[in-house]
């Protein structure tokens, strides 16, 4: 009976289940035998969609979990409403969910459920299938309040990247924040954010260039065909230097690849994009991915190397 009781993502809540005259016993059965898995105080997963399912996923099931046993009185915020925007996720604790009270009530923690409570403004919020979650500016700033500064500005780069919100906005929206708990990080936080990064890989190289004093690059940079016709943008140059750089990771990769196009066709069609932008320039590519970021002093002086020989 209660696999006609789950829903389209493989959920099944303990009220639903009783008020289809289960009880506990039948859910315990459930969970011994493989069918479940009990993710929180009144909510079930399917075993075979939570073993399937990545720490992303995961997040994702325990908030639809969450909400429908919530009314209007809350919003999803913090980093799962950034997980709902399709924001990244990389140094975020993935472990509970977080809710915001939409009357000023709450702020506690409970089955894997974090409560949250502040001055929430018709613009802070917006609605999804499910019902309310924090809107774009109010969660970037709600998530790096949470996380140590380089994910923060990842998050926040991220948000102004993707156009759904602005840097003037954030700074507007952190004036009437600046007096809220775990918020005096956050214009650091804005002041280090600059929304071209395309990548959390690209906003972490920015910051390590600048921790080690590099000389600025230009990020986004634009390369032309002497007619004018554009060749190819890479993340980060130098021209004063003839050096530009790219970082390589699975999200650009993913982002540049075309239908139907195989992983090798993909990285055949890179190596002659960036061939032909080494022709058309004479400058030193660099290529850096997440193992150079973990050895940042090795990678700066090998950026330092290359302008030095370049120049």
């Amino acid at each position: 009976m209660l696999e006609y009781l789950v829903d389209g993502s493989g959920i099944l809540l303990r009220r639903d289940a009783i008020a289809a005259g289960c009880d506990d016993n039948v859910l315990k059965r459930a969970v011994r035998s493989g069918f479940l898995v009990r993710i929180r105080q009144g909510c079930y997963v399917l075993r075979s969609v939570w073993e399937q399912a990545d720490a992303v996923e995961r997040h994702r099931l325990l908030l639809d979990a969450v909400r429908q046993l919530y009314d209007d009185r809350v919003a999803a915020s913090h980093l799962s409403a950034c997980l709902e925007h399709g924001g990244p996720n990389w140094g975020l604790d993935l472990s509970a969910v977080h809710l915001t009270n939409l009357y000023g009530k709450g702020e506690r923690t409970s089955a894997r459920v974090i409560h949250h409570r502040g001055e929430v403004r018709v613009e802070d919020v917006t609605r999804d299938s499910q019902g309310w979650l924090t809107a774009p500016a109010r969660t970037a700033l709600d998530t790096a309040s949470l996380l140590r500064q380089e994910p923060g500005v990842a998050v926040v780069d991220w948000y102004v990247q993707t156009g759904l919100t602005s840097l003037v906005q954030l700074f507007d929206l952190f004036g009437r924040m600046r007096t809220w708990p775990h918020t005096l990080h956050l214009h650091r936080v804005l002041a280090l954010a600059d929304g071209k990064a395309e990548s959390v890989g690209e906003t972490r190289t920015r910051l390590m260039l600048r921790a080690h004093r590099v000389p600025p690059p230009i990020p986004q940079y634009e390369i032309r065909h002497p007619s004018g016709q554009l060749a190819g943008r890479v993340d980060f140059a130098w021209p004063e230097f003839k050096v530009m750089l790219e970082f390589d990771g699975m999200v650009k990769y993913h982002r540049h690849r075309r239908p139907g196009e195989s992983i090798e066709e993909m990285v055949i069609r890179e190596k002659q994009r960036e061939d032909r932008l080494r022709e058309l320039t004479g400058w030193v590519m660099i290529r850096i991915s997440w193992g150079d970021l973990a050895n940042p002093d090795a990678t700066v002086a090998r950026i330092l190397r290359a302008m030095r020989l370049a120049a």
